[in-house]
């Protein structure tokens, strides 16, 4: 069991590379195989017809559950089909022990369409603090960590997300229409406004990783669920970036939050799309 900041530090010098691996291997065998030759009866739906899961979710979820909790003993996982399956496995988030916070397959639908704007997320957390984050799109050969205070990186090179070019609109990727209720449409239609261009997003991981290589100028997120963001907005910070609640205070990963909630490129930029959010009232989601 990790007991304190320094022994986790050491952890993530030892074993960071472990987790790569494991995120790859997870993928070359549960994944990637099924990439464009999905049988019908394996694809189903959660909570309705945008709510997709697959075996390659499960396979993928079962396989890092496994790896990573041989790697830390004492670690718990909190993965999102774990999750659907039993709800109060989620507030693992909230204890003691070491948390890995799992999203096998983010962009479900668009893996199941046959696009390949999907990732593979895993974040550690200990305390509610982010302290490790591993992104790895296979379908795209990309694969981004980062460490608390360690920085980011894309296939071994820093990543410097750097402020906005001045001049031109803000390009801000927001929850998707078909995952949000009418009244979060409703709070998200103030990025409709001069000097901001605002898009549907596609999968979290991969609009937190754009941030981080300065591809994107913000994010603007309507839900909590930890294996949506943790891994990105630990990239985000390390990158350079930050995130921002309607009340102006960094997203907490242990819930709770004012939604919704944005990640950005630089400080200026997080609070320009945050104060715009905070025009409107949402419930939390």
């Amino acid at each position: 069991m990790i007991e304190d900041k320094e022994t986790i530090d050491e952890f993530l010098a030892r074993h960071s590379a472990d987790v790569e691996e494991a995120l790859r291997k997870a993928a070359a065998s549960e994944i990637m195989p099924r990439f464009r030759q999905l049988a019908e009866h394996e694809v189903a739906q959660k909570a309705g017809p945008h709510d997709l899961v697959t075996d390659a979710d499960r396979g993928a979820e079962l396989f890092l559950t496994e790896a990573l909790g041989a790697l830390l003993p004492g670690s718990v996982v909190v993965g999102e089909e774990a999750v659907h399956a039993n709800p109060a496995t989620y507030e693992a988030i909230q204890g003691d022990a070491p948390v890995w916070i799992v999203d096998p397959v983010d962009g479900t639908r668009q893996f199941v369409h046959g696009d390949d704007g999907f990732c593979t997320l895993v974040a550690l957390v200990r305390h509610g603090v982010l302290r490790g984050s591993w992104t790895y799109a296979p379908a795209r050969d990309q694969f981004a960590t980062a460490v608390r205070g360690g920085g980011a990186f894309l296939d071994g090179e820093r990543l410097f997300a750097g402020p906005p070019a001045p001049g031109r609109d803000l390009v801000v990727a927001h929850s998707h229409p078909d995952y949000t209720t009418d009244e979060q449409k409703r709070a998200l239609l103030a990025l409709r406004t001069d000097g901001v261009a605002p898009r549907p997003c596609g999968s979290a991981g991969l609009e937190y990783l754009a941030i981080a290589r300065g591809e994107l100028d913000a994010t603007a997120f309507s839900w909590e669920a930890a294996w949506d963001h943790a891994a990105g907005l630990l990239l985000v910070e390390e990158a350079g970036g930050a995130h921002l609640t309607l009340t102006g205070e960094p997203f907490r990963i242990t819930g709770g939050n004012s939604l919704p909630f944005t990640a950005a490129r630089d400080t200026a930029t997080a609070r320009r799309v945050a104060g715009l959010l905070a025009g409107a009232e949402v419930s939390p989601g």
